[in-house]
């Protein structure tokens, strides 16, 4: 049998998701929310990064390194069909597949070329967790990448659904200032599965340190309250 190639991970992206819970669910759905790539030792080279500035945006390769499943299946559920129908695994982006690969395409906000860990990259737009691996970076081309009239599937339907957020002010106020329209952006995106959607229930998004819990009734999220990571909660 045929062996595929080891593939090197050449750097690792970190966001303000600590959990794969509010993780926007394709890329480029919340522009507010910025990574940054930091390179693997070998690949930190300012020379492999030459031209980049050119572009301004990036396809990523990475690893779905939380997925803890061995076995594959051809069919999977998709979550924007409510958990419950079936598509083919090749026909969506669902992380259980034979090779557990995400491809994201995001914003080059920034070439940092100073400091202990440089070069890094500033990006925006990025639907990753904390820590993932990153395989390759590869600039995005318009003229080949975009097709207008391109077919998008069950996924295009849903692409413009949000929800109705009340975050009450002093509880908005506790997140950093420039945390703030990010966390708007990611409740807004109603960050519960689709086969978990019950009233009456506190759901808690660990984002950027903090911890935000929230309760979702008749259509409107509601921020109940945002709480500092690993400090206990006052009632």
């Amino acid at each position: 049998m045929e062996q595929g190639r080891q593939l090197k991970i050449i750097a690792h992206v970190h966001t303000d998701f600590a959990t794969k819970f509010g993780v926007p669910r394709q890329s480029g759905l919340v522009e507010e929310l910025t990574a940054e790539i930091t390179f693997e030792p070998e690949y930190r080279q300012p020379e492999a990064l030459m031209g980049l500035e050119e572009y301004s945006h990036l396809w990523l390769l990475w690893d779905f390194s939380e997925v803890k499943k061995e076995n594959w299946s051809a069919t999977v559920c998709p979550p924007r069909l409510g958990g419950k129908e079936k598509r083919g695994v090749f026909a969506t982006r669902s992380p259980f597949r034979p090779n557990p690969i995400g491809l994201s395409c995001v914003k080059l906000v920034k070439i940092v070329l100073e400091g202990e860990d440089a070069p890094k990259l500033i990006v925006a737009g990025a639907d990753l967790m904390d820590g993932t691996p990153i395989y390759d970076v590869k600039p995005y081309l318009p003229y080949a990448d975009a097709i207008p009239d391109a077919k998008g599937g069950f996924g295009q339907e849903h692409r413009n659904d949000r929800i109705r957020v009340e975050f009450p002010e002093e509880l908005l106020q506790r997140l950093p200032a420039e945390k703030r329209s990010a966390a708007l952006a990611v409740l807004a995106q109603d960050p519960r599965a689709a086969y978990h959607k019950q009233p009456d229930y506190v759901y808690g998004m660990a984002f950027a340190g903090w911890d935000v819990r929230f309760t979702v009734r008749e259509g409107i999220l509601t921020v109940t309250d945002v709480v500092k990571t690993g400090e206990k909660h006052v009632k």
